[in-house]
């Protein structure tokens, strides 16, 4: 039974879904799927189109607005949207590791872990389409991984697709999670460099921070032990409209005196655990490589192992001399769940998909050169989390994509380039541009 409720300039429909936890096997198991529906409310009585909207991550809940914020007030002028929690996110059966144990042990649970990726998430959409469309394509917004599920929805079902919309989220159709993260580190080191020019004095402050975690045990409030590694992957902020200036907020206010000698502040722990701690998304850790996942080779942390190969991210080197103490980025990396409550459980089923080497393909490069559905993506030049050089390649593949390429917004351009970002796209595969 579906419930429906008002905000300001809104009325929201919860739904509920049953859908096969594999497709394959669509006489098996079943898990619960939960979308919120939105509609302006002058229009709530209309026969809209619908627009379904795939968030980023992976691993995170569709955004929980309040009435019509950001670009959903825009999509509402001629949209009736679907706000989908992605099958093991938000209210979609959730991962985590007070849930996960009901599969059995970490074998059972790395293995109904594969089936939370973007195919699995395409036939969701799939399954739940013609029971709100009435059988008619929607639209499908898709921002950042979001982006990644749309160029497999194009890939496995395009006939469910009237249009698609992409935001900082063009992948890669054949890079391993390898060239990934090469490609990866030298994006993050541009990102520290230009942190640095623009508040100096946080390389002094990250500096003494990192000599203080090589020389001290540190245990948040939460229980999330910081290690130099730890701090380092705070960086993961520079890649947004704002992540700059949060990160130097976050590192000013670092240490407090205290009568046994200076301590990282209670302000500063606290901010801390909140943007460490995977306790709301562990199935982001859990996934994140997997998403790059298409062979059999496995995917073995990579972004571990090819860290190594950029030595000038080794804090300990960077004490040792003179230089800067380099942030990392979007990465995940064994160690986390070492030093994370919410991931220690999952430490065993982590390792076991790290391993895996029976990747299905995501993505249909036939079938995407004969694509004939509209398309267009924005392309942030600057991008931290994706590289532009892939997604333009990628563009490039898909028969009749057209590219937004930018440097006015970072990889949240679609929050902050509101409503003008969703704008440019509809008038690019509309042909106003």
């Amino acid at each position: 039974m579906s419930l429906s409720y008002r905000q300001p300039g809104v009325v929201l429909t919860d739904h509920h879904f049953t859908v096969p936890l594999d497709h394959a096997d669509p006489g098996g198991e079943t898990i619960e799927l939960y979308a919120r529906e939105a509609v302006a409310s002058d229009k709530a009585g209309q026969d809209l189109p619908w627009l379904v909207y795939l968030t980023g991550g992976p691993g995170f809940g569709a955004s929980r607005f309040v009435g019509r914020q950001s670009w959903l007030d825009r999509a509402l002028e001629e949209y009736r949207v679907l706000l989908l929690d992605q099958r093991g996110t938000g209210r979609s059966t959730p991962a985590t590791r007070q849930t996960l144990p009901l599969r059995g042990g970490p074998a059972a649970q790395a293995d109904y872990l594969t089936r939370f990726r973007a195919d699995s998430i395409v036939r969701d959409c799939e399954a739940i389409r013609p029971r709100l469309t009435g059988g008619a394509p929607w639209t499908v917004l898709g921002q950042s991984y979001g982006g990644f599920c749309t160029v497999t929805y194009l890939s496995l079902a395009p006939e469910g697709v009237h249009t698609a919309l992409v935001t900082g989220g063009l992948p890669s159709l054949h890079a391993h999670a390898d060239d990934v993260y090469r490609a990866a580190y030298p994006r993050i080191e541009r990102k520290v460099a230009a942190h640095y020019d623009r508040y100096p004095q946080d390389v002094a402050a990250a500096r003494r921070i990192a000599d203080h975690l090589l020389t001290h045990d540190v245990v948040l409030p939460g229980g999330y032990r910081l290690t130099v590694e730890a701090f380092q992957s705070l960086g993961l902020m520079l890649g947004t409209s704002d992540g700059s200036h949060r990160l130097h907020h976050l590192l000013e206010d670092a240490f407090a005196r205290t009568p046994s000698g200076p301590e990282l502040s209670d302000a500063f722990q606290e901010q801390a655990q909140a943007l460490l701690s995977y306790a709301a998304n562990p199935l982001y850790a859990l996934v994140h490589e997997t998403i790059y996942g298409q062979d059999a080779r496995p995917t073995a942390w990579a972004a571990e192992r090819v860290r190594a190969e950029f030595p000038q991210f080794d804090a300990a080197k960077a004490l040792a001399g003179d230089g800067p103490v380099l942030f990392t980025g979007e990465t995940v990396h064994p160690w986390m769940f070492e030093t994370d409550p919410a991931l220690r459980p999952l430490r065993e089923t982590a390792g076991l998909l790290a391993a895996r080497t029976d990747w299905r393909p995501l993505y249909d490069p036939a079938r995407l050169a004969a694509n004939e559905v509209p398309v267009a993506a924005a392309v942030y030049h600057d991008d931290m989390y994706v590289d532009a050089a892939h997604s333009l390649r990628t563009a490039a593949a898909i028969r009749g994509l057209r590219p937004w390429v930018t440097n006015e917004y970072e990889h949240d351009g679609l929050r902050t380039g509101a409503p003008r970002v969703l704008d440019r796209l509809l008038a690019l595969v509309r042909d106003e541009v």
